[in-house]
């Protein structure tokens, strides 16, 4: 204990702004990764190993255990390149939201026109499955934002049609070829339907006793933990309206709550905001000029 006492006030000693600021990057890099790894199986694996690699260095510090302190050093470097082995998949998703840099959207600009064709989609999506939850149809449906969903949509059988609420329902009828996959939507069209989408893994689902929770939320969470696309749920057994996305699952909304996180996820006010005053540093316009542009897009 006096020795590691010692070391202590030796490092004191010598700290400087330099050592600082290693601190800091150092902990930085820690944080990105399990901001990344977030809402992922990976995540409770990495705090447990982040865990004993503290407990085991403390207790090699505190005691003279030459045997252990050996067995430590001599596994150690396995374990550096078993970890990205075991984590590949988590890690791989991680690496894709941190290059999903249009996220932030800041030099796109959404039209009128554009934005009043999103609202008709997100109104038809609400009026659809408003009824298909009456009648207790099941119905899964993505909604691509910003990651593509090309490998999707293509296993399953393409229509590229206008989104309505009579052509949703007649899909997901029961017993008919397309009701059992998934419709994905993109750029206000359904691009296909009957698609399989990837089965969650994380386990959220299994937390829950409720024999609604079926493979269409499965697959709700599945394609929400590997893109950024959100996915509306109609439960066939209850009708209850679910909306999933980056890998959580809102449960039991109505009409008025699936439209407004609809909305909420695939517009962001804030965003279109700051572009404005980003963009408006680069724009040399007179006053009234933007308003009469946008009213000329309409």
């Amino acid at each position: 204990m006096q020795e590691l006492w010692s070391n202590f006030l030796f490092i004191l000693e010598r700290f400087t702004w330099s050592s600082l600021l290693d601190i800091v990057l150092v902990t930085i890099f820690f944080a990105s990764i399990l901001y990344l790894l977030r809402d992922t199986g990976a995540q409770t694996l990495l705090r447990g190993i982040f865990l004993i690699i503290i407990l085991v260095t403390l207790l090699i510090s505190v005691l003279d255990l030459p045997g252990f302190s050996w067995l430590v050093d001599t596994i150690s470097p396995a374990l550096i390149f078993a970890i990205p082995v075991v984590l590949a998949p988590e890690i791989r998703h991680g690496l894709e939201r941190m290059g999903t840099i249009s996220d932030l959207e800041l030099f796109k600009h959404r039209s009128a026109k554009d934005s009043e064709r999103l609202e008709q989609t997100l109104q038809a999506i609400t009026s659809a499955v408003e009824q298909l939850a009456q009648r207790r149809h099941g119905a899964l449906i993505v909604l691509r934002r910003q990651q593509f969903l090309d490998s999707y949509y293509k296993n399953g059988v393409l229509l590229d049609a206008i989104v309505t609420p009579q052509l949703l329902m007649q899909i997901f009828y029961p017993n008919t070829p397309l009701h059992d996959g998934a419709v994905i939507i993109d750029r206000n069209r359904i691009m296909a339907a009957g698609c399989v989408m990837p089965l969650s893994s994380s386990g959220v689902l299994n937390a829950t006793v409720e024999r609604s929770m079926g493979l269409r939320h499965r697959a709700a969470l599945g394609i929400s933990e590997v893109s950024d696309a959100i996915a509306v749920v109609v439960s066939e057994e209850t009708g209850t309206i679910s909306i999933a996305h980056r890998g959580r699952l809102i449960r039991r909304l109505d009409s008025e709550r699936l439209l407004n996180n609809m909305r909420a996820f695939m517009i962001s006010n804030e965003v279109t905001k700051r572009q404005k005053s980003w963009l408006s540093y680069f724009k040399l316009h007179k006053p009234g000029e933007e308003e009469e542009t946008d009213e000329n897009n309409t």
